[in-house]
């Protein structure tokens, strides 16, 4: 089933043109070499001219940015073939006789059948007399092309081109809040406001815009209808306000403080960190004791560069020790993201027993200490259990071993020699995560380890309320024929699941 689908809603309003930026898409492969479109933008606007062009790419048509002599169909919308050759004569450009120009359904038709189809008289484009183009009857009208967008974020393809950052960001905002006051209903409402409207390939300029697109509710659409009129929403502005918000983001902005300890410091009084760290009644535990003593280097964002030298790190010690491993950069750095607060990575060995597994990540943890690398550590041993039905719960943590990890990282060791750091110091502490999995749960571990957050939540539910199926990092397990499937690779995961599988950079719900 296509995450996108299409169907015959109403117009939607012209919006502004977008960048080179924002328009641009990665490439795609092109099934059918023989045709080669052209999207006319006259009566059809630039965004849904964009988002047409970008659906036909995905479906493995070629369609040009530019008219070229290549080009074999100019697809129209609301435009007679007389109209088409009148604009064509305006660019200077002659058409052939064997130029097909063909009315956007015809286009819409072929990406439902996921090839082309045959071409029949209300296909085709009416010339008047007095242009070299034979008659043909009279096409149908056709209504505009609209989304439909699914619920669910793993049936949308999210990048990280997101054009509605102000709406998103408050999201963001609200939802973070609810999440301090453990108000689960509310935040889950605003990360699925934030998801969906990521997703979208246009900016909403007015509330007409907001038409059709779920997961927007009544309190999530007053907000957008406030900031599109206002500019910014008074909710946002009085959290961001708020002093209870301001501390609980500072307080667990510290490694190792989670929403108890930041609850019982608001209600000691505390407002500042410089506070707590002096009062000398107060026990710090050793990751927060190291969250404090690093502070400023993890407070910091690591760069793209940074998450690579770690990388190598992390394949020159694994593979000291297991030289068949397979060491994969997971989290934000795989959806393409350039910075992130930490780096994770999933170990994971064809040719290991049981015992090597399990021995691996305290062999990396010495080697690390010896050569001073090792700022801190917290090793939590594996207790994944092999026949254990996956979790229900969305949010469900895994069972395999890991080590949360702080490390130096060396400014030579960085690409370039730059590194985004205090002055006077040739290092930098870096967050690092290390994931050890059994080598035939590793399709699952990289599904639920590279993210993103609402995309795992999602992807979870669709599982069990479309699916009747239970999925989490360690299995996948079909209630209806009562037996574990496995999967060797995530596309094998999405196609159990009935989903068109979505790339990481696709993932940043």
């Amino acid at each position: 089933m296509d995450s996108l689908q299409v169907a015959h809603l109403g117009p939607r309003k012209k919006r502004p043109r977008q960048t080179g930026a924002s328009m641009a898409s990665p490439p795609h492969d092109i099934k059918f070499r023989d045709l080669v479109l052209f999207i006319l933008e006259k009566k059809m606007g630039t965004t849904r001219r964009a988002f047409l062009m970008e659906l036909a790419r995905r479906k493995g048509f070629r369609v040009e940015n530019e008219l070229s002599d290549s080009v074999t169909h100019i697809v129209a919308e609301n435009n007679s073939g007389s109209e088409v050759l009148e604009w064509l004569q305006v660019q200077n450009v002659k058409a052939s006789p064997q130029l097909e120009l063909v009315d956007v359904s015809w286009l819409t038709e072929c990406m439902r059948a996921g090839k082309p189809v045959e071409m029949t008289g209300k296909h085709q484009l009416v010339v008047r007399r007095g242009f070299s183009s034979s008659p043909s009857p009279e096409p149908q009208e056709t209504p505009p092309l609209a989304l439909k967008i699914s619920p669910y974020s793993c049936q949308r393809r999210t990048t990280l081109n997101n054009c509605n950052h102000r709406f998103t960001d408050a999201f963001d905002i609200l939802a973070e809040n609810c999440e301090f006051r453990e108000n689960e209903g509310s935040f889950v409402t605003y990360m699925r406001a934030a998801s969906v409207l990521k997703s979208l390939p246009f900016t909403i300029v007015s509330m007409k815009d907001t038409e059709g697109i779920p997961c927007l509710g009544d309190e999530a659409k007053s907000i957008i209808e406030e900031i599109i009129e206002d500019g910014e929403s008074s909710e946002v502005k009085a959290v961001l306000n708020d002093e209870r918000y301001q501390s609980f983001k500072l307080f667990t902005s510290v490694f190792g403080v989670g929403l108890k300890t930041a609850e019982k410091w608001f209600r000691m009084g505390f407002r500042t960190l410089s506070k707590i760290r002096s009062d000398e009644t107060l026990k710090f535990t050793r990751m927060q004791k190291a969250g404090f003593l690093y502070y400023e280097d993890l407070v910091s964002c690591v760069t793209r560069a940074e998450a690579e030298a770690v990388g190598v790190l992390v394949k020159e010690a694994v593979w000291a020790f297991l030289p068949d491993a397979f060491v994969t950069m997971t989290g934000g750095f795989r959806r393409g993201k350039k910075i992130g607060h930490d780096v994770d990575f999933l170990i994971t060995s064809p040719g290991c027993t049981e015992e090597e597994e399990q021995q691996l990540l305290p062999k990396v943890i010495n080697l690390w200490e010896r050569k001073g690398l090792l700022l801190y550590y917290d090793l939590v041993e594996s207790t994944f259990e092999k026949f254990k039905l996956p979790s229900r719960k969305v949010d469900a943590l895994d069972h395999f071993q890991k080590c949360f990890l702080i490390l130096k990282l060396h400014h030579q060791r960085v690409d370039g020699g730059k590194c985004s750091q205090q002055e006077g110091k040739t290092w930098k502490a870096i967050r690092v995560d290390l994931v050890m999995c059994p080598y035939d749960r590793r399709a699952f571990a990289l599904l639920g380890w590279t993210g993103s957050r609402q995309f795992e939540r999602d992807l979870r539910r669709y599982a069990t309320h479309e699916r009747k199926m239970i999925l989490d990092n360690h299995a996948l397990y079909d209630k209806t024929k009562r037996t574990f499937l496995e999967a060797e690779s995530e596309e094998e995961i999405f196609a159990h699941l009935g989903l068109d599988y979505i790339d990481p950079w696709e993932r940043n719900a």
